[in-house]
C-alpha cells in the first residue's frame, strides 16, 4: 500500500539504519539508491555514481551481471531451499566447497558456510576453542588480533575488531580477546624506523604479548592481508614472515580473514598469496558471490578437522551450523561467480589495471590534503592531512575525510571515509581504464573543494 511517502521519509520513519549517526538523518538524508548497471548505481532521482567502493568492498563484478541473476532463478526453480544439518546437503553446496578447496592456499581441505563474513569469523573463534577442547588444552582460548581490524560486529566478530565503534556502547570486547599493534608504517614508526625494522618491531611487541599472555592460553591470531575498514592499511614487505615466526613459536594458529582481500582483489586470487601467508583457518566472504546473495565461508587445514572430528565423535554431534548454511541459492550464485573470475582471468585483469589505479592514487597523493597514498591490486587510500611534512592530522571533530566523501558524491563519486580522517578506494575488478581517468577526476573535484573549505593551499 503506498503510504504516500517519499523513500527518504519513509526510512526515517521505518528504518533502523545501520553505521549511521541516528539523530543526524534529518541533516543528511541517505541516498536512495534504485537500479545498478556496470561500475554505476543510480538515484530515485535518475542520478548516476561511479561505485568507488564496490558497494561495501564487494560488488566484484559490477551491478549487472545477468549471468548471476539467471542461475539465481534457475537455482530457486531447481532447489530453492535445502540444509546442510544431519547428513543431507544440496548438490551445489558441494560443488562450490570443492572448488574453493582447489582454490584455496594450502594446507586449507574443509569449507563451512555461513551468511556473513562476521558470522564466519565467530565460526572460527568457536572451531579455535573447540580445537583446544580436542587437544586437552582447556586455557588455550585467547585470540590476539590488531588494533584498527575489522572482523565484524557480532559479538565475537565486534571484539575481534579493533575499532571503537564496533565496541564503544555495546559493553565490547568480551573476555579472551586481545589486541597487538597496527602495522602502519606511516602513521607509526619511530623517527627514521625504516619498514624492515618497524616490521621486526610489530613481531617482538607481538612475542611479548604472547609472553605476557602466557603461550599455553594464546589460541589464534587474526589479521586480514589489508586492514580494509581500519583504513586500507598496507604491511611492510616482510611484516607477515616475521608474525608467522612468531606464532609458530608459541603453537598459535593463523586465522586469514580474506573478507575484502579474496577473490583477485590484491592481485592474486587471495591476499595470502600475496603476503606469503600460510593460514590454518581462513574467512572469504563479499566478492565469493560478487555480493549478489549473501554467503560467506569459513575454511580450515586437514589438522584442524581432524581435531573437529574427533571431538564431535565423542560428543555425538559438531554443533554448529546455521539454517542458512550452504543455501542452494547463494552456493550457486558463488560457484558461477568464480567460473567467471575464472573464464575472465580476473586476476590478470586486475595486475592489468593496478598501474592505472595506482597512478592515479599517486598524483592525488600531490594534493596539499594528501599526507600518503597507498595502493595494492585494485584497492587503495588517500590519508588526509593539516601537515604534509609534519604528518599532522586535522582534529577528529572537522571530519575531512567525509567531507572529500560527501563532496565526492555530488560530484557523482562514492566512495567510503574511514578512521583516521582516510578515504578508501575500492571498485568494481571490471572497471575500465577510462572509468578509472573518471574515477580520478571526480575525487580530485571533492579533494580541491575540501581544500578550499578547510583553508589548505
Amino acid at each position: 500500500m503506498d503510504s504516500g511517502l517519499s523513500s527518504r521519509e519513509r526510512e526515517r520513519q521505518y528504518y533502523l539504519n545501520p553505521f549511521t549517526n541516528l539523530p543526524q538523518r534529518e541533516a543528511n538524508p541517505s541516498l536512495v539508491v534504485k537500479r545498478g548497471k556496470g561500475v554505476y548505481v543510480y538515484d530515485e532521482d535518475g542520478r548516476e555514481y561511479l561505485e568507488g567502493l564496490s558497494g561495501l568492498w564487494c560488488c566484484s563484478l559490477g551491478f549487472s551481471e545477468e549471468r548471476l541473476a539467471k542461475v539465481a532463478y534457475q537455482q530457486m526453480q531447481d532447489l530453492p531451499y535445502y540444509h546442510s544439518f544431519t547428513g543431507k546437503i544440496p548438490a551445489v553446496t558441494v560443488e562450490l566447497a570443492e572448488r574453493l578447496v582447489k582454490l584455496a592456499p594450502s594446507p586449507l581441505s574443509r569449507v563451512i558456510f555461513a551468511n556473513s563474513g562476521s558470522e564466519s569469523n565467530d565460526t572460527a573463534v568457536k572451531i579455535v576453542w573447540y580445537y583446544n577442547n580436542t587437544l586437552g588444552r582447556p586455557e588455550k582460548k585467547k585470540i590476539i588480533a590488531r588494533q584498527r581490524g575489522y572482523h565484524g560486529v557480532t559479538v565475537v566478530a565486534g571484539s575481534l575488531t579493533g575499532l571503537s565503534y564496533a565496541q564503544d556502547g555495546f559493553d565490547l570486547p568480551v573476555d579472551r580477546f586481545r589486541h597487538t599493534d597496527c602495522p602502519h608504517h606511516y602513521r607509526y614508526a619511530n623517527p627514521g624506523e625504516s619498514e624492515e625494522d618497524f616490521a621486526t618491531r610489530m613481531a617482538d611487541n607481538l612475542d611479548q604479548l604472547i609472553i605476557a599472555e602466557g603461550p599455553e592460553t594464546v589460541a589464534a591470531f587474526i589479521a586480514e592481508p589489508i586492514q580494509g575498514a581500519g583504513g586500507v592499511i598496507v604491511p611492510p614487505a616482510t611484516y607477515f614472515e616475521k608474525i608467522q615466526s612468531v606464532l609458530k613459536k608459541h603453537d598459535v594458529l593463523f586465522i586469514a580473514d580474506e573478507v575484502i582481500c579474496g577473490f583477485g582483489r590484491t592481485g592474486n586470487m587471495f591476499g595470502s598469496q600475496t603476503y606469503n601467508i600460510i593460514p590454518d583457518l581462513m574467512t572469504v566472504a563479499k566478492q565469493l558471490s560478487a555480493a549478489y546473495l549473501p554467503i560467506s565461508g569459513l575454511m580450515v587445514s586437514e589438522q584442524v578437522f581432524d581435531a573437529l572430528s574427533e571431538q564431535s565423535g565423542k560428543l555425538g554431534l559438531f554443533g554448529h551450523g546455521y539454517t542458512y548454511s550452504g543455501h542452494p541459492v547463494p552456493a550457486a550464485v558463488a560457484l558461477e561467480t568464480l567460473k567467471i573470475y575464472e573464464e575472465r582471468d580476473i586476476v590478470a585483469r586486475v595486475r592489468e589495471l593496478h598501474p592505472k589505479l595506482k597512478a592515479g592514487l599517486s598524483e592525488l597523493g600531490n594534493h596539499p590534503l594528501v599526507g600518503h597514498h597507498r595502493c595494492v591490486g585494485l584497492i587503495g587510500g588517500l590519508e588526509i592531512v593539516e601537515d604534509k611534512a609534519s604528518k599532522q592530522s586535522f582534529e577528529a571533530s572537522k571530519k575531512v575525510a567525509a567531507f572529500v566523501a560527501k563532496r565526492a558524491q555530488e560530484h557523482g563519486l562514492i566512495v567510503r571515509p574511514l578512521p583516521g580522517d582516510i578515504v578508501g578506494c575500492c571498485p568494481p575488478l571490471i572497471i575500465s581504464e577510462a572509468e578509472i581517468d573518471q574515477f580520478m577526476d571526480r575525487l580530485g573535484k571533492a579533494l580541491d573543494d575540501a581544500a578550499q573549505h578547510f583553508g589548505v593551499n
